[in-house]
């Protein structure tokens, strides 16, 4: 006998920092690696990240030339320890929401910045041949 009950997709508990991406034309939302990536304007342009430290908060795919900058205008923006090409807001900073919706702000402002061009995936049949 198939089962009558819906999926109910389980929302991220981070989730309310994109809000106001959603209703942009161009916002697209999938998940990656346990974690919640946000592409705007055809980029992939934030990660929620809601595990143990170092993967608990903003993750924010960028450009090394941008850091420097990044972290002067976004106070509590450090380097990923782990995956160092990208930036991270800890969720622990203290002013974690105002930096925050302060980072979302840029991005859906479209600062060329935040955000790194998708990676075409390349299937396993092209690769063997």
């Amino acid at each position: 006998m198939p089962s009558s009950r819906k999926r109910i997709k389980k929302q991220h508990p981070l989730s309310w920092v994109v809000e106001p991406l959603i209703e942009e034309p161009s916002y697209l939302e999938k998940p990656m690696f346990g974690c919640q990536a946000h592409y705007l304007h055809g980029r992939l342009a934030l990660v929620l990240a809601s595990k143990e430290e170092p993967w608990n908060g903003l993750l924010i795919p960028t450009e090394h030339q941008f850091h420097n900058s990044i972290k002067k205008d976004f106070n509590g923006v450090v380097q990923h320890p782990v995956l160092e090409k990208w930036l991270y807001l800890p969720e622990a900073t203290e002013d974690f929401e105002t930096v925050a919706s302060d980072i979302v702000d840029a991005v859906r402002m479209n600062d060329q910045r935040f955000g790194v061009e998708p990676q075409e995936r390349i299937s396993k049949r092209k690769r063997k041949a």
